[in-house]
């Protein structure tokens, strides 16, 4: 355990952070599986915009790396334009 009073302040942050990124990754795959099932409906390009926009948040905030954000909307474009 920890000693030091900055030690300590950094526990509390750590765990604070953790927390907000698990909601915000859950926040994205919940807008992934949102997208998925509605693909082959009038609401999928809208559920595609939003789930990009979502795994670009993440990007910014740091919680997905910007490459596997690039392959995450890749592969979720292809099974738009895949359903049409």
């Amino acid at each position: 355990m920890a000693n030091h009073t900055s030690a300590l302040k950094r526990i509390r942050q750590t765990a604070s952070h953790t927390k907000r990124n698990i909601d915000r990754i859950s926040r994205i795959k919940t807008f992934i599986k949102k997208f998925i099932s509605s693909i082959g409906t009038p609401e999928a390009e809208k559920a595609f915009s939003v789930a990009q926009s979502e795994i670009q948040k993440g990007v910014s905030k740091g919680v997905i790396h910007k490459n596997a954000a690039s392959r995450k909307v890749a592969r979720l474009n292809k099974l738009l334009k895949n359903s049409a």
